[in-house]
C-alpha cells in the first residue's frame, strides 16, 4: 500500500489472499470488509466486466452463501456467471466453476430443480474443456451426488461419490481436504440406506482430513462430527452421539451464528437424541428452535417437513396428537409441493 497506493490491483490481491485465509478459519468477519474492498478497487482498476472482477464477486458471494445470507449471494453468483459467459465464451471452465456454486446455493436451499440442469452444464464443460481425470470434474461430479443424495437418488449418487473419490484421491492426494466432502456424502448415503458399517469408517476418515487441514473448530469439521453423531443415534448410541451433536453444536453457533441452517441441522440432531431417550422437554425446546431457524433462512426447504415430522412423534409419544397431526399435515403439504 505504500509503495503503490491503496488502490492497486496488487494491493487487492493481497486482501484477497488474506480474506481466503480468514475464510478457511470460517474466521469470516474479518474476511468480509477486505472481499468488500477488493471488490471495489478492482472494478474500478479492471472494469466492471473484467473476469477478474468476476472472480471477486464470486469470493464474496461464497462467504455469504456460507453464512446462509443467500439473497444477497445470488446476485453476485449471477452477475459473475454472466462476466465469464461474455468475456471467456460459453465453454470456459471459469464458466463451470461459476455454475457449481449458483448450483449449489441453490441446493442447499432445497431449490432442487433449478440446481441440476447447471451441475450437468458444469460437468459437461469440465469434461469436454479438462478430460474425465480432472480435478474439476470431480468437483461438478461430487456436488451432482450431494444433489441426487439430498433427493434421495441414491443409486445415482453413489457412483458420482466414488468417481470424484477416485479422481481427488489421484490427482490431490488422500489426505486432501477436498476428499473428506465425497467422503462424507458417502458416509450419510450409506447411513440413509441402514449400511452402517460401511458408514462409520468414512465419517472417521473425513474427520481425521478435515481436523488436521483445516482445524479442531472449522465447521465442515463440524459437519462430519454432526453426521457421525447421527450414526451413532439411529444405531442407540446414545453416548457416543450426545458429546458430538454438542460440539458441532458450539462450533457452528459460534463459526456461523445462531441462526444458521448447520445450527438448526445440529439442534434437531440433539431433539431426536432426547426424544429417543424420553426427555420430552428439552426435545420440544429444541425441535422448536431448529424449526424457527429454518422457517427464517430457508422457508421453502423441503427438510422443513423432515423437522416436522420429528416434532410430530415427539407430540405424539406426549399425548399431544392434535399437535402432532397438524404438524403431520403441514409436512405432507410441503413434500407434496416437491
Amino acid at each position: 500500500e505504500k509503495a503503490r497506493g491503496p488502490n492497486h490491483p496488487d494491493v487487492a490481491q493481497s486482501l484477497s489472499n488474506l480474506a481466503s485465509l480468514y475464510k478457511s478459519q470460517g474466521r469470516y468477519a474479518l474476511a468480509e470488509p477486505l472481499l468488500k474492498r477488493v471488490l471495489a478497487i478492482d472494478e474500478k482498476a479492471l472494469g466492471p466486466n473484467h473476469p477478474g472482477f468476476a472472480a471477486d464477486l464470486n469470493n464474496l458471494a461464497t462467504l455469504y452463501d456460507d453464512k446462509a445470507r443467500y439473497a444477497e449471494a445470488e446476485p453476485l453468483y449471477k452477475r459473475a456467471l454472466a462476466i465469464y459467459e461474455k468475456a471467456l465464451g460459453p465453454d470456459h471452465p471459469h464458466v463451470a466453476t461459476s455454475l457449481n456454486t449458483l448450483a449449489e446455493l441453490y441446493r442447499v436451499q432445497g431449490r432442487y430443480p433449478e440446481a441440476e440442469p447447471l451441475l450437468k452444464r458444469a460437468l459437461a464443460i469440465a469434461e469436454k474443456a479438462l478430460g474425465p481425470e480432472h480435478p474439476h470434474v470431480a468437483a461438478s461430479l461430487n456436488l451432482l451426488a450431494w444433489l441426487y443424495k439430498d433427493q434421495g437418488r441414491y443409486s445415482q449418487a453413489e457412483p458420482l461419490y466414488k468417481r470424484a473419490l477416485a479422481i481427488w484421491e489421484k490427482t490431490l492426494s488422500p489426505d486432501h481436504p477436498n476428499v473428506a466432502s465425497p467422503l462424507s456424502g458417502l458416509a450419510e448415503l450409506y447411513h440413509l440406506q441402514g449400511r452402517y458399517a460401511q458408514a462409520g469408517p468414512l465419517f472417521n476418515r473425513a474427520l481425521a482430513i478435515r481436523e488436521k487441514a483445516l482445524g479442531p473448530d472449522h465447521p465442515r469439521v463440524a459437519s462430519t462430527l454432526n453426521g457421525l453423531a447421527e450414526l451413532h443415534r439411529l444405531q442407540g448410541q446414545y453416548a457416543q452421539a450426545e458429546p458430538l451433536f454438542n460440539r458441532a453444536l458450539a462450533i457452528r453457533e459460534k463459526a456461523l451464528g445462531l441462526d444458521h441452517p448447520d445450527v438448526a441441522q445440529s439442534l434437531e440432531g440433539l431433539a431426536g437424541l432426547y426424544r429417543a431417550q424420553g426427555q420430552y422437554a428439552p426435545a420440544d425446546s429444541l425441535y422448536r428452535r431448529a424449526l424457527g431457524i429454518m422457517e427464517r433462512t430457508s422457508p421453502e426447504h423441503p427438510k422443513i417437513a423432515t423437522t416436522l415430522e420429528g416434532m410430530a412423534e415427539l407430540y405424539a409419544r406426549m399425548g399431544r396428537d392434535a399437535e402432532a397431526k397438524g404438524l403431520l399435515d403441514r409436512a405432507t403439504r410441503i413434500r407434496a409441493r416437491q
